[in-house]
């Protein structure tokens, strides 16, 4: 089972979680998302040792339909996304899809 949390995004959005102790990451500066950050994610998703990968919401329109439909679609990695107007329903849907079962299901 893979172990290691990675994110991918702007140096501003890593910075943070690699103070917090994340050790993989890749940084995609704003200005070179558009052709960039696809070759980031699907680097990122190929690692075996990556188990949950943090994206900025904004940041899965600068990648190709195919792409994000992979990572939406992954089950491991897991795609977790921060920001945006998500709402606690998508992280609901994100944890759902990542641990087989809905913690919130009413009796």
């Amino acid at each position: 089972m893979s172990q290691e949390i990675a994110v991918v995004g702007s140096p501003e959005f890593t910075t943070g979680f690699r103070l917090a102790g994340v050790r993989k990451f890749a940084n995609v500066p704003d200005e070179q998302k558009d052709e960039q950050l696809d070759e980031a994610v699907e680097e990122t998703f190929a690692d075996e040792d990556v188990g949950i990968v943090v994206m900025h919401d904004e940041d899965l329109s600068h990648l190709s339909r195919d792409v994000r439909s992979d990572v939406e679609t992954s089950v491991e990695p897991v795609l977790v996304t921060l920001g945006g107007g998500a709402g606690s329903g998508g992280l609901r849907d994100q944890i759902k899809r990542a641990i087989g079962i809905d913690l919130m299901e009413e009796d």
